[in-house]
This record gives structure tokens, sequence and C-alpha cells, in this order.
């Protein structure tokens, strides 16, 4: 079936996108979040007139072509925009097939580990244990991830001390049994990175999360080279070359693609398909509770080389107050650490019709 209409309902923060074919049939997809609202204009400008008027079974295709045809312009935003249109098709589709999107991708609906994911930097290492812990008894996480130097701090951490404090305030609160992940953002160089690296290993530490300024290859790959915790990465990395680069050079133990950064399913896929052919794992970023955990949901239960968990933001409306009020009704619980996807065709879910009318909408129909 040809698609007729593109909608897209935005604002700074999250957009979601609505594609509707010859038949009526429609499905919703969500762009990346953050500056939402130029990844519409980029979408209906760079990608919709490539694509209204084509076959939406044509997906695998499609992307490419756009791509080819956006040649001069690489990088994060045409991507981000066909996150939109990746994620739309693949909810059309769902719904066409009366399946949800996991069934289609070769996997099938049931329950995920996840692990409680903080976002926050300002919070003390007590206040963080006593958070986590919190989280444990009420919805049974039995793994956590927390935040580590300052966000491209250049070895300069959050406040001083902050890192060597907080690594073992939290192992020695949640115990010996707990997984314990770390992100550094990019905030270290090399030579200070092996060094927490060390000590994060001495505390059972099992992941060690950009600990070099991403886009620095060789930094990232000493880190892994010299230390027996994962080194993980990725999230940022939305062009193929580098992924393959990454892989080839193994500059990375674990691989971290975000599925609307890196342009939707389909090309997320790829990125499974090189990592499973070289032994690497999947735990994609998903750093937030608007669709992207959804989708990440779906897709971890259809690839065969998985890591051990979803991501799971832990955070409100007083860090994300975006959040709120994006669904009718919520597709995330939590219960014994572990979040279900349900058999509902497509994503399962309903944008809240409140939220839309208080939206920016543009349409690029045929």
């Amino acid at each position: 079936m040809k698609i007729t209409k593109l909608e897209s309902f935005c604002n700074q923060w999250v957009g979601f996108l609505r594609v509707t074919d010859e038949s009526g049939a429609q499905g919703w997809g969500q762009f990346s979040t953050y500056h939402s609202d130029i990844t519409a204009l980029v979408f209906h400008r760079q990608v919709a007139p490539y694509v209204l008027g084509r076959d939406h079974e044509d997906l695998e295709l499609l992307i490419p072509l756009v791509l080819e045809r956006e040649h001069k312009f690489p990088g994060s935003y045409v991507k981000r925009a066909l996150g939109g249109l990746d994620t739309a098709i693949w909810d059309l589709r769902g719904k066409l097939a009366g399946k949800p999107v996991v069934t289609l991708l070769g996997g099938q609906p049931g329950r995920l580990r996840a692990y409680a994911s903080s976002m926050k930097r300002d919070i003390t290492p007590d206040a963080e244990a006593e958070r986590f812990l919190r989280l444990r008894d009420a919805f049974g996480f039995d793994a956590f991830k927390f935040r580590v130097a300052a966000e491209c701090g250049h070895d300069v951490d959050e406040w001083p001390g902050r890192t060597e404090t907080i690594v073992p305030a939290i192992r020695r609160a949640l115990g010996p049994e707990a997984a314990l992940l770390v992100d550094a953002n990019s905030g270290f160089s090399p030579a200070r990175a092996i060094e927490v690296g060390r000590m994060l290993e001495s505390e059972g530490v099992e992941h060690f999360e950009e600990p070099c300024p991403y886009w620095e290859l060789s930094q990232t790959k000493a880190v892994s080279d010299a230390l027996a915790v994962n080194v993980t990465g990725g999230e940022q990395d939305c062009e193929f070359p580098v992924w393959r680069q990454m892989i080839d050079q193994h500059v990375v133990d674990i691989l971290q693609p975000d599925i609307l950064y890196l342009g939707g399913i389909c090309r997320t896929l790829e990125v499974c398909r090189m990592g499973a052919e070289a032994g690497f794992k999947i735990t994609p970023h998903a750093a937030n509770l608007g669709l992207v955990t959804l989708f990440t949901m779906h897709l971890l239960k259809a690839i065969p080389n998985a890591g051990k968990y979803l991501e799971f933001s832990i955070e409100g409306p007083d860090y994300y107050p975006w959040q709120e009020g994006l669904f009718r009704a919520s597709p995330y619980g939590v219960s014994d650490g572990h979040v279900t996807i349900t058999d509902a065709p497509g994503w399962g879910i309903e944008v809240e019709p409140e939220w839309l009318a208080r939206s920016t909408y543009e349409i690029s129909a045929s």
C-alpha cells in the first residue's frame, strides 16, 4: 500500500509521526527526543518527498534511498527524522498483521529484565543509594546504573571525589548480588578512565559506559584493551562506517546503539547483525520513557545477541517534565525487575489526544 500522508506532532523535546496509507491504515512512530521540532522540519523537507507515494512494504529500500538523495547531509538530524518514519511503519505493519512488532522481528512477547538507570549527577552518593534501595524493594530491580565523571568533563568530576565515593557507596548499600553499571558520558582521558576502571573492577562493576570522548575511538579502545570490566559505547553513533570500525577494531566490548539516534529499527538491526557476526552483545541506549524504551523492548526480545538487560530510566517529571501525559496508558510497568511486552498489534500504544492538541502540527501529503 502506498503512503499518502505523513503527519508530525511535536514540541521542542519530543515528536510523534503518524503515517497513513491509501487504505486509511495508520501507524505511530517517534522522532528522537530533543530539538524534535527541528527534526520535524528536517523530516518534511528532506525525508517526506522521497517517501510519499511509495509502498510502505519497501521500507528497507526507502531508508537508504533517502540517505542517498540527501548525501550532502550526513549526520544526526536526518537519522533522527528517519527514526520517526521507520518506527511508524513498523507500527503500521504490526496493526495490519494483527501482531506486535516483536513478532514481526522474529521474537515473542513476554518479560524482559531491566536495569534501573539513573540520569542524575547532582545527587549525592548516599541519596542515590537510598533511591536504588527504594526501587529494589518496590519494583524488584537487581541491576542499577549510575553516573561517574562529569559529562565531557576532561577529568574534572561533578565535584571533587564524587566518583571515588559513589562507587563503593552503591556497592555497600546494595550488596554483592546487585549488578552495577556506570556511565562516564565521555568524561575521562584514557589514563584517568583506566584508573577509575581498576576501582570498578575491585568493586565488581560489570559495565563501564563511554569512558572517553566517544568520537575518539582510539582513546576508548585503549581503555577497553587495558581493563577486564566490559567497556561499552555507541549510543551517539549513527553512521555505519563508524560502527564497522568500532566492531572491526574491537573498540568496546558491548555495543549500545540508540534506535532513534541511529535511524530506526531497520538500521539498528543492521548494527545488531554486524555485531552478532563478530560476537558482540547488544545493550541498547534507551534513556527516557518516550517510545525509545518500548522500541528497544521489542528489539531485544527478537535479536539473537541481546545483552543481559534493558535500560529503564528511573527519572520522573522533576528530570523529564516532557514525559508526562504522552500516552493514554503507559506501556511501562516494572514487576520483579522485569518489563512486559504485550501481544497488542504494532507498538500497542495510543498517543494522548490532549497532548496532540497542544503540539505543533505539520503534514506532508500526496
